[in-house]
């Protein structure tokens, strides 16, 4: 019975994770069930080295909810908490870089079938703009393509993450096999990723992902891209480079620049007000009038239910302190991956997975400055999917590995 329950929760945890580009009810409900099998294994429960700063995090959240006095609405916050058993759960029952390069395989063939319904729903929002004409900017901005998601953020932050994981076994896997098709996966994903018009995703986040990516590749890229974007932008359809213009001039109430401006400002009153536990999980959602100067009245168009910054977020919400913790952790995940790589692996494919991993972080970290993507349970599951990979491809570089390639 034990083998059984020990695949059982491996190919559980499988589902979880691939899933959650489709459903987030079922990822979570195999999530449930992989843990469960997992309990019951006789596999090793097993955590990745941030113990600390992963329960501090936790702490820190928990204080600045007890400390707000607004319990009941914080406790979204707290059940997100679920969500970080994939951690868990991947990191005890992944056993192969085969595994890995498995999900992520998978990844890329789900994301391109999604990519491929974003087209269709492209080219429906723009017939849609032209028998009510309407400028289909201004049209589209407010209703984005979302392939098998709900919100075009969610579409665009997984995307982003499977494209550089991607990306970085078409760079550097010697695993030839499926390649040729990827190549053609990460060209529908990357077309789809432009015409979401998601400006941190698109301008930011997986710019900085690819760039380091192509640095440790071929290094002639990293200027060559460029160049070719250019060329890109000058060619492409009008209202991509209304898009890309609109991050210096605004294109009226539809993309406004001020609301950003308003919620930075906001964010910074709100955590010089309260700098050690915040104002409490959910409360920016709840308290933002009272705490918007009196200045930026009348709101400009646009979503203040969250500050569109991680790190804002996090500040304002749960204090300095967490927010530093945070950040400790990120840095010892980035350190400990760029370490194992500048060591001797013994296993060339743990490579791909740790450039993968590195890069899919740097993207989501430059992205958090334009938006709250850490709060999308979506792309928090595969950000802790990618830690937990990132980990088990460093156990490959110590003295015994319990990683091997060796099966396809």
């Amino acid at each position: 019975m034990k083998p059984y329950l020990d695949r059982g929760a491996f190919y559980l945890t499988c589902g979880a994770l691939l899933s959650i580009l489709f459903s987030i009810a079922v990822s979570q409900i195999l999530l449930a069930l992989a843990l469960a099998a997992l309990l019951f294994s006789s596999d090793r429960i097993r955590l990745p080295p941030i113990k600390l700063p992963l329960a501090l995090f936790v702490a820190g959240t928990v204080a600045s909810l007890l400390a707000s006095g607004h319990i009941q609405e914080g406790m979204p916050q707290i059940r997100k908490f679920y969500v970080f058993f994939i951690l868990l759960v991947a990191y005890s029952t992944f056993r192969k870089i085969s595994e890995i390069r498995a999900v992520v395989l998978l990844w890329a063939g789900i994301a391109t079938l999604s990519a491929a319904r974003s087209f269709f729903q492209f080219w429906r929002i723009y017939q849609q703009s032209q028998e009510q004409h309407i400028n289909f900017y201004d049209f589209y901005v407010g209703s984005r393509i979302t392939g098998f998601v709900s919100h075009w953020m969610t579409f665009g932050g997984e995307e982003m993450i499977v494209l550089l994981l991607l990306a970085a076994y078409l760079f550097f896997s010697r695993y030839a096999r499926w390649k040729t098709a990827g190549w053609l996966c990460a060209v529908i994903l990357a077309c789809s990723l432009v015409l979401g018009f998601t400006r941190s995703i698109f301008l930011l986040g997986f710019p900085l992902g690819l760039l380091y990516l192509l640095w440790f590749w071929k290094k002639w890229l990293v200027v060559v891209v460029p160049a070719v974007v250019l060329i890109g932008f000058f060619l492409g359809p009008r209202a991509l480079r209304e898009r890309i213009n609109s991050v210096f001039e605004a294109h009226g109430e539809v993309d406004s620049n001020r609301h950003r401006a308003i919620l930075r400002e906001t964010g910074v009153v709100i955590i010089r007000a309260h700098p050690w536990l915040g104002i409490g999980p959910e409360q920016v959602k709840y308290q933002f009038d009272r705490w918007v100067p009196a200045s930026a009245l009348p709101l400009p168009v646009g979503y203040y239910g969250h500050l569109h910054n991680i790190y804002l977020q996090y500040a304002a919400e749960r204090g300095v302190p967490t927010l530093v913790i945070f950040l400790w952790m990120i840095v010892k995940i980035l350190w400990d991956f760029a370490r194992a790589l500048r060591g001797k692996l013994l296993d060339p494919e743990a490579r791909f997975v740790l450039h993968g991993a590195i890069a899919a972080i740097l993207a989501i970290l430059a992205e958090g400055f334009a938006e709250n993507n850490l709060g999308d349970s979506e792309v928090l599951t595969m950000f802790l999917a990618v830690v937990a990979f990132g980990y088990l491809a460093k156990e490959d570089a110590g003295a015994a590995p319990i990683l091997n390639s060796s099966q396809p």
